[in-house]
């Protein structure tokens, strides 16, 4: 069972009940009629990305689905959560990559983004055996991953969103869903 294809998505909602906002972030994100089992991270070697649209496709509703995900809430009005999900693919396609997940608060969408595919990218850098300094700028270890041309590419999907004005429960959610053929 190696998922062979893999599609990223988000979502936010909000209600009076932190399971009913969960529940409409993963209607927002267009997941939320499958059974969804976490699971750690690994980007599947061979794996190819698809669109949304086309993942979906491929699912029934009431089927299992394997993801990736990140999630967060809050009932605190204004307060700025997100969830981020960071991809790196290694430049040999039958490597296995890495899928991080990174929950926050305060983080804007591009920073929360940044820190979600260093961390990927670090995961993969140091599996690869490519030497970076783990102190550097996301910008300066993206530089040492393009000269070792060990890194294809790295990617991000994140959501973020403020608590809602009055106190209700707001849920983000981000996720890398898996699928297999």
């Amino acid at each position: 069972m190696i998922p062979t294809k893999l599609f990223f998505t988000k979502g936010v909602g909000k209600h009076k009940e932190q399971l009913q906002s969960f529940e409409l972030a993963l209607r927002n994100a267009g997941i939320e009629k499958y059974n969804l089992v976490s699971v750690s991270s690994i980007f599947p070697p061979n794996c190819k990305i698809v669109s949304k649209n086309e993942g979906l496709t491929y699912l029934k509703p009431g089927q299992i689905v394997f993801v990736v995900i990140a999630r967060n809430s809050t009932n605190e009005p204004n307060r700025l959560i997100t969830a981020s999900i960071g991809c790196a693919v290694p430049s040999d396609k039958e490597m296995y990559g890495y899928l991080s997940e990174h929950h926050g608060f305060g983080m804007t969408e591009e920073k929360a983004s940044d820190y979600a595919e260093d961390l990927a990218a670090s995961m993969l850098a140091s599996t690869l055996g490519v030497e970076f300094n783990p102190d550097a700028s996301y910008d300066e270890k993206k530089e040492v991953w393009k000269i070792s041309d060990e890194i294809y590419k790295t990617t991000s999907v994140t959501q973020t969103a403020l608590g809602e004005k009055n106190g209700l429960w707001t849920t983000v959610l981000s996720a890398a869903v898996l699928i297999l053929d």
